[in-house]
């Protein structure tokens, strides 16, 4: 029973940004259970290892989950705290999302010490990302800039830009304000013009099915809004296969129990995106994602699918 839990590990990789985010997680569970020991346990994961090798051509969005899934396997943690958008759409046999809990500002931010925003940039001005879909989406809307692969955390990402490496990069915005780096942004960029990942700025907690005491515990952080909004776009992604080497966008907002949600397919070069929206119920988030994604199946999507060999 979770009443009889006396202490939980936590399960993180060791980013600093991943670490705010874990002590997060603990720090509401150690309130709502007095008497409730938290600890953390940090890990190394491949994605974090592999920073010159891009994620779509080292595995994809499961290496930086792989290795906190193997110590909630034997014994070393009860759950492991992630960035939604890093986890896949399709989990392993035995996990599950216990909870999905508040989410950030889940829009990108424009980073630059040189412009504005990313209409001011010149031709030839080169844009940091390794995200294919921020890579697409800009592409398709200023064709004339250049981009460059930028992986690693956050700090490694600037720092690069601060060498020169790029003219300026594309982050997301929680990442930064939560490392207290908001003053690095210099634009913030709509949904319009670049679509987030399924997922962004939102946490999830993993556990294994099997442990009912943990499911009960961790269930009290679940935000039902942001959960329904995630659990829709994690749906268009798990109905087209989606995975990183798939420029995929899906963003869902909520408003008096509706779900409004706008997803988007391309091509990695920009030069062909496919975008669907639609709305429905908060209290069937699943059959919304799915809609929308017969809709971009239907609009073209199938054919980028189809050569990206998805």
């Amino acid at each position: 029973m979770a009443e009889d839990l006396r202490r939980l590990v936590i399960a993180t990789r060791r980013s600093r940004l991943a670490l705010w985010q874990a002590e997060r997680v603990r720090a509401r569970l150690a309130a709502a259970r007095a008497g409730l020991a938290v600890e953390l346990l940090p890990l190394s994961t491949k994605g974090d290892e592999l920073l010159e090798t891009s994620l779509a051509k080292a595995g994809g969005k499961g290496l930086f989950v792989k290795e906190l899934e193997a110590a909630l396997v034997d014994g070393r943690a009860d759950l492991a705290v992630h960035s939604m958008k890093d986890v896949p759409a399709e989990l392993p046999p035995g996990f599950v999302l216990a909870a999905i809990a508040e989410r950030d500002d889940p829009r990108d931010a424009f980073c630059s010490a040189r412009y504005g925003s990313l209409a001011d940039m010149p031709a030839g001005a080169v844009v940091g990302t390794s995200s294919l879909r921020r890579a697409a989406q800009i592409r398709a809307a200023h064709p004339r800039l250049a981009i460059a692969p930028l992986r690693g955390n956050v700090e490694t990402r600037l720092a690069k830009l601060d060498r020169g490496e790029c003219d300026a990069a594309v982050l997301a915005v929680a990442g930064l304000k939560r490392l207290g780096l908001a003053g690095r942004i210099r634009a913030l960029l709509a949904p319009q013009e670049t679509l987030p990942a399924p997922g962004q700025a939102a946490l999830g907690i993993e556990c294994l099915a099997e442990r009912e005491d943990v499911r009960r515990l961790v269930a009290t952080l679940e935000d039902p809004v942001a959960a329904a909004c995630v659990r829709a776009e994690r749906a268009v992604s798990r109905a087209l296969g989606g995975n990183c080497a798939v420029p995929l966008a899906a963003f869902a907002e909520a408003h008096e129990g509706r779900l409004a949600l706008r997803a988007l397919v391309a091509s990695p070069d920009g030069s062909r995106v496919v975008r669907a929206e639609c709305e429905g119920s908060e209290a069937d988030p699943e059959a919304l994602g799915e809609a929308v994604a017969r809709m971009l199946r239907e609009r073209g999507a199938a054919a980028i699918l189809a050569a990206l060999g998805t």
